[in-house]
């Protein structure tokens, strides 16, 4: 009798766990189902983020880029969006378009365009766990910067623009070596280079001398011999740099047909074309104008003088050296207003500046692709420029003046720009 007892009771709990397990079961199905819905609907919904967000971006560059051309900015970003797949149908997705943006750190700035881009996504496993559709929004920021007519590169005086050096060449950003000194006024120095050692380098008693509060930046590094031949030290290092090529418009120069001649009798030449060394034997004088030369400039013990003049040297170097009378200015009026020297960036010459005590140098100095060479010239005048060039290099012994003044210097169109912020 113990014996069947004993059977009736096993037999008694089977059921339960039966039920036990069946219960088990289903939860961990629901759990399944549960899974599958995070994995294949939580996919989905980064997906849709991925691409929301790319029409986002997409838009934004869109809507500026037709805002500077002065197209409908609007109908433009809303038509890239629709590419992209979200058309702004006010059901699945919304495309929200606001100048200035009406959030975020640019919030009432008219040069930002905000797009937000909200998508509606319905779920395949979602309704079992309750979740109908998951919304995803995607918000970019672009800016839209006009052209602006004014001085280049924010008044530095001397500006280097090679973006990337090395220390171990002659081809240094910007070098200052032996006993020069070179005393800015009305502009400070800008070197583009990112080296991080040696973007400005100084030896010996190279001096750099800034006479007011104009800056001294660097968007590298610097290594100083003597800091104390330095002011203002130390200079600012890792400032932003500037692309290369600049973005702005470069002078658009030319000489149509007319030949330069040297007017029969004088030391006198006339502007136009010239398509050998310049300036011709004998010729002290020039009368103003463009000159548009294919040769060399080379001015060498000797004087060389003009009012109102362009010398726009298209593949050949220049080169005054220090025993030569040099007194040279750009014109005062019309579309090269200011521009005294003209390199176009192709032409990686080199560009060498000297002159005697009575030189004289009014107007920009423009060679974005030329190895500048800035050596001597003691004069008091000195140089009324912006120097801007790709390397730059000071020597000798002389103390160099540069002073800019932006009424006397080239002005030209920076390019617009649009920029994705956000």
């Amino acid at each position: 009798m113990s014996i069947n007892r004993f059977s009736a009771r096993r037999v008694s709990h089977k059921p339960t766990e039966r039920g036990q397990a069946i219960i088990v079961i289903i939860f961990a199905v629901i759990g399944l189902f549960g899974m599958s819905a995070l994995a294949v609907d939580g996919g989905n919904a980064y997906q849709d983020q991925h691409r929301a967000q790319t029409a986002a971006d997409a838009a934004a560059l869109t809507g500026a880029i037709s805002r500077i051309e002065g197209a409908d900015w609007r109908a433009a970003a809303l038509e890239i969006a629709k590419s992209n797949g979200y058309d702004n149908n006010g059901i699945t997705n919304t495309v929200e378009l606001n100048t200035p943006p009406l959030s975020g750190v640019y919030k009432g700035n008219p040069e930002y365009i905000q797009v937000i881009v909200t998508s509606h996504l319905r779920t395949f496993f979602g309704p079992v766990i309750g979740l109908q559709q998951i919304t995803v929004v995607a918000q970019a920021v672009s800016q839209s910067k006009p052209a602006v007519y004014g001085q280049m590169f924010d008044g530095y005086a001397v500006v280097s623009l090679a973006p990337h050096t090395r220390c171990d060449t002659n081809r240094k950003a910007f070098w200052i070596h032996s006993e020069a000194t070179l005393s800015l006024e009305g502009g400070g120095l800008f070197v583009n280079s990112d080296n991080p050692q040696c973007a400005f380098v100084s030896y010996g008693s190279g001096s750099i001398r800034i006479n007011d509060n104009s800056p001294f930046s660097i968007a590298g590094g610097a290594s100083i011999q003597k800091p104390h031949l330095i002011t203002p030290f130390p200079p600012q290092v890792g400032a932003a740099p500037i692309p290369y090529p600049p973005a702005f418009q470069m002078p658009k120069i030319g000489c149509g047909s007319r030949m330069a001649e040297v007017i029969e009798g004088t030391n006198t030449m006339t502007a136009g074309n010239w398509d050998d060394d310049f300036p011709p034997e004998g010729v002290t004088n020039l009368e103003s104008g463009i000159y548009c030369i294919q040769g060399d400039v080379l001015v060498s013990g000797q004087r060389l003088t003009g009012s109102g003049v362009v010398l726009y040297v298209q593949n050949g170097q220049v080169r005054f050296t220090g025993s030569s009378e040099i007194q040279l200015s750009a014109p005062k009026s019309g579309p090269l207003a200011g521009l005294l020297i003209y390199m176009p960036i192709d032409n990686r010459s080199r560009l060498a500046l000297n002159g005697n005590s009575d030189s004289e140098f009014r107007g920009t100095i423009l060679a974005p692709g030329a190895d500048i060479r800035i050596n001597g010239n003691q004069s008091s005048y000195g140089f009324h420029s912006q120097i801007i060039g790709y390397y730059i290099e000071v020597d000798g012994t002389d103390n160099v003046i540069i002073k800019y003044l932006d009424e006397q210097n080239y002005d030209a169109f920076k390019m617009p720009e649009v920029i994705l912020s956000q």
